[in-house]
């Protein structure tokens, strides 16, 4: 790659919105030159001091235009879930559009958020198209680093703050069967230390970028309980009954609070893997932290992807 003494050219997709914000701003801080593909409005602290470029997956030409001269990107686009606006159909064919954009563009190297346990023969599209882009990007010719987190929380999280959204307001909160099943959270800022550190390798790697501390699904609900201050009765409740509950939060919310897909991802354990972890922060020391605005407004998925208002808000 180009000498230390001349800064790198990095593109990070989504920089206006969540994790990309936080690699964005790591990148600049450290003095590289960053832009940006997305289709967001320039909002927040990076609006006017990184260039935006529309991500074109319907122009490839263009797309790889905007690339040309970038040394590192940084990939995290994806889509939480189907709707009629976006599929995760979309997501895969779009992500393979910028693979070969940035092939063409003679990207260096590609920083690729995927999840864990990705399995293409999955009958989850998550997971299945996940592994769809995993193997795209390692044939592909580029230098990779596949980074495979489970949950990732933070002051713009939406899981963990909605489940002590649900627990400030309810008093009892249904887990999905037993509960039993695991998951190993990562900091949105240690997700992001971790993406510098392999965007500056040349090595080929995947890694598992799993935090510190292991729950199982009821240990965290109790664990967050405990911190926010809270008393709740928490059961196990048979799942399609726990998705019929998110519904009706859902339609109240105009939002899509859990997916069936989600509830199977976690009861077959995918959000667990049995790895080293590569986040220093836990997770109950920055809840703790937190503690009185954790769970005090509801995260919306949808107002933030079609509500150019509502933006990523802190919790």
């Amino acid at each position: 790659m180009n000498s230390q003494a001349e800064p790198l050219t990095h593109a990070v997709t989504g920089a206006f919105g969540y994790t990309g914000k936080y690699i964005a701003k790591k990148l600049v801080n450290a003095g590289h030159r960053v832009l940006t593909l997305t289709n967001s409005t320039p909002r927040g602290s990076l609006a006017g001091v990184i260039p935006a470029f529309p991500f074109n997956f319907d122009q490839p030409d263009q797309l790889q235009q905007s690339l040309e001269g970038v040394d590192v990107l940084y990939n995290t686009y994806w889509v939480r879930f189907n709707h009629p606006r976006f599929t995760h159909a979309d997501a895969v064919h779009n992500t393979l559009v910028l693979f070969e954009a940035a092939k063409a563009a003679s990207v260096r190297r590609v920083v690729h958020i995927s999840i864990t346990n990705p399995s293409e023969d999955s009958p989850l599209e998550y997971f299945s198209g996940k592994a769809h882009l995993e193997r795209a990007l390692r044939e592909s010719g580029l230098s990779y680093a596949i980074l495979r987190p489970t949950v990732i929380f933070g002051r713009e999280d939406i899981l963990i703050n909605n489940i002590a959204w649900v627990l400030r307001r309810f008093p009892v909160f249904g887990v999905f069967g037993n509960g039993k099943y695991k998951l190993q959270p990562i900091y949105v800022d240690d997700l992001a230390q971790l993406a510098l550190k392999h965007g500056m390798s040349r090595e080929d790697v995947v890694i598992d970028a799993i935090g510190p501390e292991t729950f199982t699904y009821r240990e965290l609900v109790q664990t967050l309980a405990k911190i926010i201050g809270v008393r709740r009765l928490i059961i196990g409740v048979p799942p399609g009954l726990a998705y019929l509950v998110g519904r009706m939060i859902s339609t109240r919310k105009g939002d899509v609070t859990i997916t069936r897909e989600e509830i199977a991802g976690l009861m077959a354990n995918l959000l667990y893997v049995d790895s080293p972890p590569a986040g220093e922060t836990r997770l109950t020391d920055w809840a703790r932290e937190y503690a009185k605005t954790l769970g005090k407004r509801y995260a919306n998925e949808l107002a933030r992807r079609l509500s150019e208002k509502s933006g990523y808000r802190v919790y």
